[in-house]
């Protein structure tokens, strides 16, 4: 019989779509349960505060389809102590909370990996990031809908590159990872994508362009912020210098992959991956995420989600396809 009576919720680190989705799946679920739920405002800043508020049907009512997360998310050096992480394990005891549910990516779950072994306590995340750089679930909360945003705004970038022969350089989030790059640029049918894991520099994009069709009215090059050849200005520098005569700009996105409407794969993985966590708390489980392979609900321990990028999501077959579909 679980001792769980009051189920503790947070946002850390970056937003994504589909946080909210995933708020109102934990509220609900553990009203249905018949248990307490206590949102925690600005992620563990809020749990050092305790800024509590508590949470009913009413409190996630129509926010499925919001983007950013109603809780509010931040940055806390504070938790990295422990000190810090003390205060706040004495701040959820004194406020009755049993359990917390974490949603959020890596630094989120490093956190929470800490915090549940060093004091024993319950928890259970969520993977809420666009990057999508998790082990333990195909996809991640948010990705899904950033890359449909990056896909809306190239299509509207490719109008207007074959209006005038241009090559565009479009620089899409991904400091570590360049999944975002990589499917969004096959979606575009982006001449190049150069992401962090294929090794893929200049001088091969230099050598990709002098090869490739020439009679192509516009050329996207897709480029992960992360990326060796260093981003979309230091690519469109040494593109300038090998082709003078192209016609060259560049547009990073930025921002706007995090904000938006989530898709509706995303509100179903977030409605779907909030339900699990409450029940999984309530069977037992801690120090877990709980994702989604194969349709089927996984729980992964926070060590092995962590940056470790799975290489099953860049196998070669993905990037061979690239280089295929580029000629």
């Amino acid at each position: 019989m679980s001792t769980i009576k009051n189920i503790g919720i947070l946002t850390s680190g970056g937003d994504s779509p589909g946080m909210n989705a995933a708020i109102r799946a934990v509220v609900r679920a553990s009203l249905y349960h018949n248990l307490k739920v206590t949102g925690v405002l600005r992620g563990y800043e809020g749990l050092i505060q305790a800024d509590f508020i508590p949470m009913d049907g009413k409190s996630v009512a129509n926010i499925i389809q919001r983007g950013g997360t109603i809780l509010k998310t931040a940055r806390c050096d504070t938790f990295r102590t422990k000190e810090g992480r003390e205060l706040a394990h004495k701040n959820l005891l004194e406020s009755e909370i049993d359990a917390l549910v974490v949603i959020g990516g890596d630094g989120t779950f490093t956190g929470a990996d800490v915090f549940s072994r060093e004091f024993n306590f319950p928890v259970i995340g969520l993977p809420g990031t666009i990057d999508n750089d998790l082990v333990g679930t195909d996809f991640a909360i948010g990705y899904d809908t950033a890359i449909n945003t990056v896909v809306n705004a190239v299509d509207k970038i490719r109008d207007t590159a074959e209006s005038h022969d241009r090559l565009f350089i479009v620089e899409v989030m991904g400091r570590d990872s360049g999944l975002i790059a990589l499917r969004s640029g096959i979606g575009v049918g982006a001449e190049a994508i150069l992401i962090p894991e294929a090794k893929v520099g200049v001088p091969e994009l230099i050598h990709r362009l002098e090869t490739g069709r020439k009679d192509k009215a516009s050329k996207i090059i897709i480029v992960a912020e992360g990326d060796e050849a260093g981003g979309a200005y230091v690519v469109g520098e040494a593109l300038k210098e090998k082709f003078p005569k192209y016609d060259i700009r560049i547009s990073v996105l930025g921002h706007i992959q995090r904000g938006g409407k989530p898709s509706c794969m995303d509100r179903v993985l977030a409605s779907r991956l909030g339900v699990a966590a409450v029940e999984g708390l309530l069977e037992g489980k801690t120090d877990v995420m709980v994702g989604q392979i194969n349709k089927e609900i996984v729980f992964t321990p926070f060590s092995q989600t962590i940056k470790h990028i799975d290489a099953e999501k860049i196998t070669p077959a993905w990037l061979r396809l690239v280089e295929i579909l580029s000629m």
